[in-house]
């Protein structure tokens, strides 16, 4: 009698049997057909290699897939810093998203639909942008806040200088320092003061035929105290170049909780040419970068040929434009936390976990912004060892491990997630 035992390769599903699968047919429509296939394929070969067992195919096919067609997931933000960079930063408004939904398909981005003709890329959110700051006699917008101050010094300072002080010239994260960006456009840097003290007369001095301009940066993300000097834009105007202030965080008028943020309607009024801002920090839109200023000056810029390179999509446009001229962002919100409010949501968020730790916490604005402003918070206090298994669950939860103790801010949770925040320490196991 012959060896009746079945090969158990040869009960792998085959690649069309598996496809044709209900919920892998569901996948194919939110992930696409390449993604599903390659996880299909892959799949096959772990069960040809004895990993796992014919029958389990399909299911190790599911698992592999991502969660998001785009291949991010939303993650909720529970360490207490509002505009977290490796989270993204701001996290846009209901009007933002809706804006973005709309834009997703054909719109009419270049398009006058009245004549039929071409029209004016972004009308609408410069618009929003201009009379969102008067004081600004023309808007342009750009990729990003570097990218905004690489066409400032592109169109006006390329083989020329540009004078900025010492104490301004800043590492700007992941590596990436002013001093380099700058000269990566073919402009010379020049200069002037020390670290600590740099005085109208240093600039002064070096202003000369070959001054593109004068530039004044903002540390946002650090602070200088003891036996320093500044000098502010207001006093550098009347050396006869363009001031371009680099404000950083976005901020397009003052605020009474950012005393010592700069913002765009104040610097452009002490008279500064042009300022330059990100849209993703304070401001709580998407990335951006925001030119401000002199309209034949930000008209000049508008016509470079490197405007094109770094010019915003479609999307972009219609976050900001939503942004500017929308409701409150979340990033306003959780600036704004009361923390009564905030106690009492974690104190329920304790309740669930049947009594964990509510202790008090620090949040702070992050982003590179208001580095020394300290916002009174709230914090379900975890082991260290939940920080893990909460950043791999479902959804994430990122929190703040601080001397040993996992902190759970609710600042930057929006109040219909807290019960998703109970469930998913509940899933990572019981405190």
């Amino acid at each position: 009698m012959g060896d009746t035992t079945v090969d158990p390769r040869r009960r792998i599903p085959r690649t069309d049997a598996v496809l044709a699968d209900s919920r892998v047919a569901a996948a194919i429509a939110r992930v696409g057909r390449g993604t599903v296939k390659a996880a299909v394929v892959a799949a096959q070969q772990r069960a040809r290699a004895g990993e796992i067992a014919p029958g389990e195919v399909t299911e190790a096919a599911l698992r592999a897939l991502p969660r998001d067609p785009g291949g991010l997931r939303p993650v909720l933000n529970a360490t207490g810093v509002v505009l977290h960079t490796n989270l993204g930063r701001a996290a846009l408004s209901e009007a933002a998203v809706a804006a973005v939904t709309a834009a997703s398909g054909h719109t009419d981005v270049e398009l006058d639909l009245a004549t039929g003709r071409r029209a004016r890329r972004g009308r609408d959110a410069l618009a929003a942008l201009a009379a969102a700051v008067p004081d600004a006699g023309g808007v342009h917008v750009v990729n990003n806040g570097a990218a905004a101050l690489v066409l400032a010094a592109t169109a006006l300072a390329a083989g020329r200088e540009i004078v900025v002080s010492r104490g301004e010239m800043v590492e700007i994260g992941d590596g990436f320092r002013l001093p380099d960006l700058l000269e990566s456009t073919g402009a010379r840097l020049r200069e002037v003061g020390t670290t600590n003290r740099t005085s109208y007369a240093d600039y002064a001095d070096a202003v000369g035929p070959q001054t593109g301009f004068i530039l004044k940066v903002h540390p946002s993300n650090f602070v200088v105290r003891g036996f320093t000097r500044a000098v502010e834009v207001a006093e550098l105007t009347g050396l006869g170049v363009p001031v371009v202030a680099d404000i950083g965080s976005g901020l397009l008028t003052s605020d009474p909780l950012l005393p010592d943020e700069p913002d765009a309607a104040t610097t452009l009024r002490a008279g500064a040419d042009l300022v330059v801002a990100s849209g993703d920090k304070l401001l709580g839109g998407p990335q951006a970068g925001l030119l401000l200023g002199a309209a034949d000056l930000v008209e000049r810029l508008r016509r470079h040929p490197l405007a094109r390179a770094l010019r915003v999509d479609k999307l972009t446009l219609a976050a900001l434009r939503a942004t500017v001229a929308g409701p409150q962002t979340p990033t306003w919100q959780a600036l704004r936390m009361d923390p009564d409010v905030l106690r009492r949501r974690t104190e329920d968020l304790a309740a669930r976990l049947g009594g964990a730790e509510v202790v008090p916490s620090v949040a702070v604005v992050g982003g590179g912004g208001a580095p020394e402003l300290e916002l009174p918070s709230w914090a379900v206090a975890l082991p260290e060892a939940y920080a893990e298994p909460l950043r791999l669950g479902e959804p994430p939860v990122v929190g703040r491990v601080v001397r040993g103790r996992l902190l759970l801010d609710l600042r930057c949770v929006p109040a219909e997630q807290d019960a998703a925040v109970a469930a998913a320490v509940a899933a990572a196991g019981k405190p």
